[in-house]
């Protein structure tokens, strides 16, 4: 099942158009100016909530990262890639990075030299960072944050469709990303109560809770509106 859908997606749910639109999600050096751009904006304009979700996030991620790491080496899985031929889209290499979304990507098929240099397939570092970014975006901003699972969701198929990740490498590591995001937050929330109430006691008092979900119950009670 896992190999059947892999080939559908990588071999036969193809076209010009996905090529690019796939290969440029998975580049992260097309993305980066974007996304250090709204994380200024968040800090300097963003407001508490703004502040508390980018510095929760990027330390989130800082986790993620070498726990990511660990994990492959511990799973040790081959990438579809190292097992056998698979469609590969490559973009096109331009400064700026930006570019590159407006030359033809080059398809070919992949080969030895793909297979010694590749790392593990489980799990799948691009798939734990979107995840993570939409938790987060969802629990700090809810109506409008849970619109980036659209973004995580395309990005783990695009992981499928450049040949770089099986399918169950990618569901599996959707959960493992969610679950890394509410330990993290969860930790997060009780070094927040217990350092901030101590040495930030008027603040603490405005803002409870990083995510506003404590202090937004507690300004919606009627004990507190009858005040």
């Amino acid at each position: 099942m896992d190999q059947s859908l892999f080939h559908l997606i990588n071999e036969e749910w193809t076209s010009p158009a996905l090529d690019l639109f796939m290969a440029a999600l998975s580049n992260g050096e097309i993305w980066k100016p974007l996304f250090i751009a709204i994380t200024l904006a968040a800090l300097l304009f963003g407001g508490f909530r703004g502040r508390a979700f980018i510095v929760c996030l990027l330390l989130a991620l800082a986790v993620a990262e070498p726990v990511t790491g660990i994990l492959k080496t511990a799973f040790d899985r081959h990438r579809p890639k190292q097992v056998e031929s698979v469609r590969m889209v490559q973009l096109q290499k331009t400064r700026p990075a930006f570019l590159t979304l407006f030359k033809k990507p080059v398809i070919r098929f992949s080969d030895q030299s793909d297979r010694n240099r590749a790392g593990p397939s489980f799990p799948s570092g691009h798939v734990v960072t979107n995840t993570i970014i939409a938790a987060y975006c969802t629990l700090f901003y809810r109506r409008r944050g849970w619109l980036y699972w659209f973004v995580a969701a395309a990005v783990g198929y695009s992981r499928i469709y450049l040949g770089a990740h099986w399918p169950s490498d990618v569901i599996a590591t959707l959960f493992l990303g969610v679950g890394e995001a509410l330990l993290l937050l969860g930790l997060f929330e009780l070094i927040w109560r217990s350092a901030a109430r101590k040495w930030m006691p008027r603040l603490f008092a405005r803002h409870p809770s990083l995510t506003a979900l404590v202090g937004r119950a507690r300004a919606l009670s009627p004990l507190h509106s009858s005040v």
